[in-house]
């Protein structure tokens, strides 16, 4: 896939199908708020603190951030921006986030949807285990399936950036990938390993279960991806 990012329109068609990605993230994030820290009322004190208070600076970086101008946004509405700014319409995903409202059932709304079927998987496993699973298999997949991955996987994207368009506007592309770079590999890829050894601990049938779900969101991340690089050549393709 990195390979394959060659030209201003390939980025288009991988930021249109990744932002995708960029907004189920927060539903795994979200939950992992709901679980580990206290969001009902009346308050009490969480059970175990050094996760709660990981989870809420997260929950602090991807929903309230400050973008390149100092403006408070999330990573999500980040990268909206940064699509507009290299001229690729957000209609697909606009879209699909009216069908989850008119639907109010996120289920019925990824399976209702045009989408790609390996980006509907990507989104079916992501709710499913955000409906589902414990809290070690939510962290499973929001460790093994995305934090983990984020800095090799942009540092990747981000080459490909600066080398082949010095001179194309992307700097809110390139701000949002440094931003999650140096984020995710300083500090919140260490703290997710910890909090998985911490749900787990001496459990062997829990490892079991984050080895599974680590697995499974691997190879969901594997299909979106081989789905994009598809997309990317067959837009090359001239229709005869």
């Amino acid at each position: 896939l990195y390979k394959n990012l060659s030209s201003i329109d390939d980025i288009k068609t991988f930021m249109e199908n990744h932002v995708f990605a960029v907004w189920d993230f927060m539903s795994l994030l979200k939950s992992l708020q709901i679980e580990l820290t206290t969001v009902s009322l009346p308050w009490t004190a969480p059970k175990n603190p050094a996760l709660a208070r990981f989870i809420n600076e997260i929950v602090h970086g991807e929903e309230s951030d400050l973008n390149e101008l100092g403006e408070p946004k999330s990573h999500f509405e980040m990268y909206l921006d940064a699509m507009q700014e290299c001229e690729r319409a957000t209609t697909k995903i606009d879209t699909f986030l009216q069908l989850v409202k008119d639907y109010k059932n996120i289920n019925v709304a990824i399976n209702n949807s045009p989408l790609n079927p390996a980006l509907k998987n990507f989104l079916n496993f992501t709710f499913k285990i955000v409906e589902e699973g414990e809290a070690h298999e939510v962290a499973a997949a929001f460790t093994f399936g995305r934090e983990e991955l984020i800095p090799n996987m942009f540092t990747k994207i981000l080459e490909k950036l600066q080398h082949n368009f010095p001179d194309t506007n992307l700097d809110q592309l390139i701000y949002y990938f440094k931003r999650h770079i140096e984020l995710d590999e300083d500090e919140h890829g260490p703290m997710a390993m910890k909090m998985i050894e911490d749900l787990c601990g001496e459990d062997q049938k829990k490892w079991h279960e984050v080895t599974q779900v680590s697995q499974d969101a691997l190879q969901v991340r594997l299909g979106l991806w081989n789905a994009i690089e598809a997309s990317i050549i067959a837009q090359r393709t001239p229709v005869l």
